[in-house]
């Protein structure tokens, strides 16, 4: 479902809790797809996951909605978010490798 001409928005977010090996990754893309979303999202070695996502404001703040909630299987204790300018290059959503 893709948003209107809202105003772009960018955040970087780091989500602590359960969230490796219960299909967090895959949850934010499909999400995040179905949103009309760009970005990614990644594995921290640490345990966390990280992405950046860009879209219209109302389709972010409803994504940053579910990241905090999380698939059945997560359990999410922290979600830390900073804005980002956003950038023109940022397209689609893709799934990165884990960063070690």
């Amino acid at each position: 479902m893709r948003r209107g001409s809202a105003e772009q928005k960018q955040c970087r977010l780091r989500v602590s809790g359960r969230v490796q090996g219960v299909g967090f990754r895959v949850f934010v893309r499909r999400e995040a797809v179905r949103l009309g979303l760009a970005g990614w999202v990644r594995n921290l070695e640490c345990g966390d996951v990280e992405l950046t996502v860009k879209g219209p404001a109302p389709a972010v703040d409803e994504l940053l909605a579910k990241v905090r909630k999380g698939p059945p299987l997560s359990w999410v204790s922290g979600v830390s978010a900073d804005l980002q300018p956003p950038d023109p290059a940022l397209r689609g959503f893709d799934v990165k490798p884990t960063a070690w």
